[in-house]
């Protein structure tokens, strides 16, 4: 039999009442075997180096059309909306987006250059010394796409006073890889971080996993965020989703039953082929639309796609795949695509 314990920070929230939400008591985040898993895991889900190596030594059916395609994203040039006070969305490619809610400014899964062997296939709208004036960094897991030691190393010279909100278990890794002087908090699935009160963010739950190195298989916690105003009596209050990375899963009709319907869904749609390697960590643009109508969200912004090659399908597909199923489903007006740094008002 497995060995289940749980974890939270018990110097933080929870948003549900953990002894009636759920069928069982809520105790916080799952073990397996000492290690984080997804909800309702019975046994460890690391991809097998078998896996992998078929993944690697199997040719792609897609090979010849990713040769012929030109696909880039589009970047308009643009830094004013560091200094602006107007509440906005902009995409500074992959999973990294500039948050302005209620005054408050966000940067979530900043990884603003190319990787090692991996190249940045969009460019970024700005200059990274000009992103400053961020209050919260938020991070959803450790993968180096999303959690770039150099991209924050770069981030912090002109934002000395930014506030890191991260998975469980992720502070000792980032004190010693960026700065023992950062000022982070972790927060469990369903917790509350302590932020400014014009704010509230909450993490959440996404079927994922974590690792950086050979030994390290999800010992850091991964998730989403919710971002939300507070002021329900006014007409300002805005609930934005940013989902993370995923596969599709319950926790979309869970998320929706606590918290009500989103007004943005930050989804991703990218890195999903072949099924067979990427099914359980990331969602096509089929599930995407599923999860978006689950969540009875108002606006679907896309994202992990287009700026770095991480899998079997051309770059262009996601987007493609997305309008085309959002258009099935009758909901295209929904979709909103914005341009690598387009501000979207909210």
């Amino acid at each position: 039999m497995p060995k289940i314990n749980r974890i939270f920070n018990p110097d933080l929230e929870f948003i549900i009442d953990r002894e009636n939400e759920f069928e069982n008591y809520y105790e916080g985040n799952p073990l397996l075997n000492g290690i984080f898993c997804n909800e309702g895991a019975t046994q460890n889900e690391e991809t097998s180096l078998a896996t992998v190596l078929k993944w690697q030594l199997q040719t792609n059916p897609q090979k010849e059309e990713k040769k012929k395609e030109y696909f880039k994203l589009e970047t308009i040039q643009n830094n004013s909306f560091f200094e602006e006070n107007k509440d906005c969305i902009v995409w500074l490619g992959h999973a990294c987006f500039f948050i302005r809610l209620n005054g408050i400014n966000f940067l979530t899964d900043p990884c603003l250059e190319s990787m090692p062997f991996v190249p940045r296939k969009s460019s970024l709208p700005c200059q990274i010394s000009e992103i400053k004036n961020i209050d919260y960094l938020l991070l959803s897991h450790n993968h180096r796409d999303h959690l770039d030691i150099p991209s924050l190393k770069k981030l912090l010279p002109q934002n000395p006073n930014m506030e890191f909100l991260v998975p469980l278990e992720t502070a000792d890794f980032l004190h010693r890889q960026v700065s023992k002087d950062l000022k982070i908090q972790e927060a469990g699935w369903y917790q509350q971080f302590k932020t400014k009160e014009k704010i509230k963010v909450n993490f959440l739950p996404s079927k994922h996993w974590c690792k950086r190195g050979l030994f390290d298989f999800n010992e850091m916690l991964w998730g989403g965020f919710w971002l939300e105003t507070g002021l329900e009596k006014t007409n300002t209050n805005h609930k934005l989703f940013f989902v993370g990375d995923t596969a599709y899963a319950h926790h979309f009709k869970r998320i929706e039953k606590i918290l009500g319907a989103a007004d943005t869904v930050i989804m991703p749609i990218g890195a999903y082929k072949p099924p067979f390697m990427m099914h359980n960590a990331h969602i096509n643009p089929e599930e995407a639309v599923k999860a978006f109508q689950e969540t009875k969200g108002k606006t679907l912004i896309p994202m992990h796609y287009g700026t770095f090659d991480l899998a079997d399908e051309p770059l262009g597909e996601p987007i493609k795949w997305l309008t085309s199923e959002m258009e099935k489903q009758g909901i295209l007006e929904k979709l909103n695509v914005p341009k690598v740094g387009e501000m979207v008002y909210l």
